[in-house]
């Protein structure tokens, strides 16, 4: 049983296909299939269950393929180790992302980055935190920026900033030239969410809970930029953190309004694995996140 055998089996698995997990693993298929017939040989029982179209995973092989992924992410973190003994700002820092952070932060961040550390480019990961949390556990990924509450076993989190919210409503809506909107009269309007899945829709539920009723018309998207061209469009109000409402990405036919106080915000925060081998990298870009945003290097590390 070699490394390569193992990835090859992770990679049946994710792919459901020799053929995509060959080209995936840079190997031809009947070399693949070779290596995968021999392990499944020398373990005694059947890993895959092979069909016209689509591969299947034996019971067996579901907790084989478990423990492979583990076996070779301990493999990646000998490697690790040995690089980061040398210069923990060289080689490239594997960071996650949540949609609604991710592209009004990181076109900030990285050239400030790039500047303090140019020998560690980001690989860069935009998903919902519920994955992410899965990939940054799993080793594959190094870090993830997420807003709280976020508190898996084995992470620390560091406090960056915190982001207030606004409500945004089309121009010429009746609340355009309101001085501040109480969160429960969201519910007489047509509100425009997330689609269930992202933190930042429940955020805006906990902190407009008439949100919730089942009565309440809504319209659910994406993304925060599709939020604001719908509201633009006049489908009806929303809610965007302040990052998004920067004068770059700056509407005529939005207008914001504040919350009455208190104003629902969100803790936004950079987590990572209480044994990741590098933590001058965390370290490197926490502090240019700090240049980026101003309120961050408040706080500190919590388990």
């Amino acid at each position: 049983m070699t490394l390569n055998e193992l990835r090859y089996l992770v990679a049946v698995a994710q792919e459901r296909s020799f053929g995509r997990a060959a080209a995936k693993c840079f190997v031809s298929q009947p070399a693949l299939s070779v290596a995968i017939q021999k392990l499944e040989d020398e373990l005694g029982t059947p890993l895959f269950e092979r069909g016209k179209s689509e591969v299947g995973i034996t019971a067996v092989g579901v907790r084989v393929v478990e423990q492979a992924q583990r076996v070779l992410e301990e493999a990646a973190r000998i490697r690790e180790l040995a690089h980061a003994g040398r210069n923990p700002l060289v080689g490239s820092l594997k960071l996650g992302v949540i949609h609604t952070v991710a592209p009004y932060l990181l076109p900030d961040l990285i050239p400030v980055l790039h500047m303090r550390a140019p020998a560690m480019p980001l690989e860069l990961v935009e998903n919902l935190t519920e994955e992410l949390e899965a990939e940054l556990k799993s080793g594959r990924l190094d870090a993830v920026i997420v807003a709280l509450p976020f508190s898996p076993p084995g992470v620390a989190t560091v406090f960056l900033y915190e982001e207030p919210f606004q409500v945004v409503v089309p121009a010429g809506h009746k609340w355009a030239k309101r001085k501040s909107v109480h969160p429960d009269e969201l519910a007489g309007e047509h509100a425009i969410l997330l689609n269930v899945g992202h933190c930042f829709r429940d955020q805006i539920l906990d902190a407009c809970p008439e949100l919730n009723r089942q009565d309440v018309p809504t319209a659910r998207t994406n993304s925060l930029e599709t939020v604001r061209n719908m509201v633009a469009s006049g489908l009806g109000v929303s809610v965007l953190p302040r990052d998004a409402l920067t004068p770059k990405y700056h509407s005529n036919l939005v207008v914001p309004v504040p919350f009455a106080k208190p104003v629902p915000s969100r803790r936004v925060v950079l987590a990572y694995r209480k044994s990741f081998p590098r933590p001058q990298a965390i370290e490197a870009l926490r502090a240019a996140i700090a240049v980026v945003r101003p309120a961050a290097g408040r706080g500190g590390v919590r388990s």
